[in-house]
């Protein structure tokens, strides 16, 4: 069975994965006076391939928000919290979702294997987030799978500035995993370090607060694929 999710981040020119979640790390309110509805209708706008759907409480979110946006676009669903129960698959399937996180650093290899042979068999992508090689050695069906890696320590609630070095230095290990789609995830705050990491062989990138709070979405994604560009025109203009 393909995955919808990673066809669609693995086939968008522009491969971001849009986050939606209602307050960051500290309690800051990031949708800024808008509704889900508003912030759904204003990735769609921007070309999103997949958007995320933060549900976690530590980030202000509730299980609602899924459905929510669920009926609000076609785009795959991500559905991100703390998920250790399959009872959580079910529902997240029933609520719209086309992956689901897995977080290697609070899971033990066994809980890790049985919930991503769960997903699968239910048709859900295993959005495995991982911190340390040895984590990513450990995920089982690597090749269905999304790899991230998360620039931030869970263990902190992601209240740190996080560690984009941290996604450099693991990427030869998630190319080695066999995954089709490693991804960088959190942490990365403007259009430049975006196009470092697409740049480097990340083949998804998941951001939430820094497009959130961007007065301009256009114009980061402008700059973003301005950037790209220049690192892929050879010097001289290609003459």
């Amino acid at each position: 069975m393909t995955s919808r999710f990673i066809e669609s981040l693995l086939a968008a020119d522009r491969p971001l994965i849009m986050e939606i979640k209602r307050s960051d790390a500290h309690g800051g309110d990031l949708l800024a006076g808008r509704s889900i509805d508003e912030a759904v209708a204003r990735y769609e706008a921007a070309g999103a391939p997949c958007i995320s759907v933060v549900t976690g409480r530590w980030f202000g979110g509730d299980p609602s928000m899924l459905p929510q946006v669920a009926a609000l676009t076609d785009r795959p669903l991500l559905q991100k919290d703390f998920i250790t129960r399959r009872a959580q698959l079910h529902a997240a399937k029933r609520d719209g979702a086309s992956a689901v996180l897995l977080t290697a650093a609070l899971l033990p290899r066994s809980s890790m294997h049985g919930l991503v042979v769960a997903c699968l068999s239910l048709g859900l992508t295993p959005f495995v987030e991982v911190t340390r090689e040895e984590e990513i050695d450990a995920v089982p069906h690597a090749d269905r799978c999304v790899i991230a890696v998360n620039n931030k320590d869970i263990r902190e609630r992601e209240r740190g500035p996080g560690d984009i070095e941290r996604s450099v230095r693991l990427l030869p290990a998630l190319m080695r995993s066999g995954t089709r789609c490693p991804v960088s995830a959190s942490g990365i705050d403007d259009p430049a370090t975006a196009a470092r990491l697409l740049g480097l062989g990340f083949r998804g990138l998941l951001i939430g607060t820094s497009l959130l709070r961007s007065d301009d979405l256009p114009g980061w994604l402008d700059d973003l694929d301005a950037r790209r560009k220049r690192e892929r025109t050879p010097a001289g203009g290609g003459r």
